[in-house]
C-alpha cells in the first residue's frame, strides 16, 4: 500500500542526546536497531514524577494500533506519554489520528504521534522535539483545518524539550522526499485512494455517511457547497431526519482547490463528514463505483464492520 511504502524510508527516528554536551547526534539511527531496554520493579525515573494505577511494562505493538504497527520498531510503553494507561485507551484516542497519516502531510507525522502514543522502550521517558512537533504541526494543521479541526490542546508544543535535552527528532529528508510529502494542490478530503482499508478508516473517523446525487455546486465564502439531490443515510451518528432533509454539506477551503470526484455530477458518490458548529463538512468522497474491486470489499465489510468507539481528540 502507498501509505506503508512511504512511511518505510522513514523509520530513521534519529535521539537527540545532548546530555552535558558529552553525546551527539545520533543520526540517521533507526527504531528497529534500537536496543530496548528491560523495565526492573523500579521505574520511577520512567514515569519521571507521575502516579499511575498500573506499573509501566514494555508491550508488543498490537496489529490493529494502526497509527503505529509500522512505525519501525516493536515494543511500545504503557503507559504512554499521553497519559493513556491501557491498550484499549491508546487505540481508541489514536484512531482519529489515521485519517491524517494517509494524508502525508510532513514526513515525520507518524514518528512523532508513535512517540506520545506508543513510545519506543527504553529506561526513561523521551519525548519528541519542540521544533520538531512544530514542524509537524505547521505542515498539518493547515491540512486538519479542510476537516474543521486545530491542532489539540493535548499536542501543545511548547510543553515539550529544546535542543539541548533529551528528546526524539527526525533528519530531514531528502528534496526528492520533501516535494512527494509536502502534499498536492487537490483539496486534501477529495485526495483518497480507492482502497477498502483506508475507506472503513475514515468512515469509522466519520459522524455521518451517505450515498449521494449531487444536484450542484458552488463556491461560498471559500467553502465549496454542495447541494444534494437525492441522498441515503449510511451511518448518521446523532443526525435527525429533518437535518438530513435539509442536508447541505461543505467542503471547507475547498473553493479554490480542484476536487476531481465533483467534476462529473452524474455519478454517485460516497460522502463521508462531520458536523462542525451549524455546518456539515465533506472529510471524505469517494465515487460510488460498484465495478471497482476495493469498493466492493468496502461495501462488503461495512456490514459487519464494527468501529471501535473513541472520544476525539479533536476538539
Amino acid at each position: 500500500m502507498e501509505r506503508e511504502q512511504s512511511w518505510a524510508g522513514h523509520s530513521w527516528i534519529v535521539l537527540v542526546l545532548l546530555i552535558a554536551g558529552t553525546l551527539g547526534l545520533l543520526a540517521h539511527a533507526k527504531a528497529s536497531e534500537y536496543d530496548y531496554v528491560s523495565f526492573q520493579s523500579d521505574i520511577s525515573s520512567y514515569q519521571s514524577g507521575r502516579f499511575y494505577t498500573k506499573p509501566a511494562q514494555c508491550v508488543d505493538i498490537p496489529v490493529d494500533l494502526r497509527l503505529c504497527h509500522n512505525v519501525g520498531y516493536e515494543k511500545m510503553v504503557l503507559p504512554n506519554l499521553l497519559d493513556h494507561e491501557t491498550m484499549a485507551e491508546v487505540k481508541q484516542q489514536a484512531s482519529s489520528w489515521v485519517p491524517l497519516l494517509n494524508k502525508n502531510c510532513h514526513a515525520g507525522t507518524q514518528v512523532f504521534l508513535c512517540s506520545l502514543f506508543a513510545p519506543v522502550c527504553l529506561d526513561r521517558a523521551i519525548y519528541p522535539c519542540r521544533w520538531f512537533c512544530e514542524a509537524v504541526r505547521d505542515a498539518c494543521e493547515p491540512v486538519m483545518q479542510f476537516f474543521g479541526f486545530h491542532w489539540p490542546e493535548m499536542l501543545k508544543c511548547d510543553q515539550f524539550p529544546q535542543e539541548d535535552d533529551v528528546c526524539i527528532a527526525m533528519s530531514a529528508p531528502n528534496a526528492t522526499e520533501t516535494s512527494r510529502t509536502q502534499g498536492t494542490a487537490v483539496c486534501p478530503p477529495c485526495d483518497n485512494e480507492m482502497n477498502s482499508d483506508l475507506i472503513i478508516e475514515h468512515l469509522c473517523a466519520s459522524e455521518f455517511a451517505l450515498k449521494l446525487k449531487i444536484k450542484e455546486v458552488k463556491k461560498e465564502n471559500g467553502d465549496k457547497k454542495i447541494v444534494p439531490k437525492k441522498k441515503k443515510l449510511l451511518k448518521g451518528g446523532a443526525m435527525k431526519k429533518k437535518e438530513l432533509k435539509k442536508l447541505v454539506l461543505y467542503l471547507k477551503n475547498g473553493a479554490d482547490c480542484p476536487c476531481h470526484q465533483l467534476d462529473n455530477l452524474n455519478n454517485n458518490f460516497l460522502i463521508m463528514g462531520r458536523k462542525v458548529k451549524a455546518q456539515y463538512l465533506l472529510t471524505a468522497i469517494h465515487k460510488w463505483d460498484k465495478k471497482s474491486r476495493e469498493f466492493k470489499k468496502f461495501m462488503k465489510k461495512m456490514k459487519s464492520y464494527e468501529c471501535p468507539t473513541f472520544q476525539s481528540v479533536f476538539k
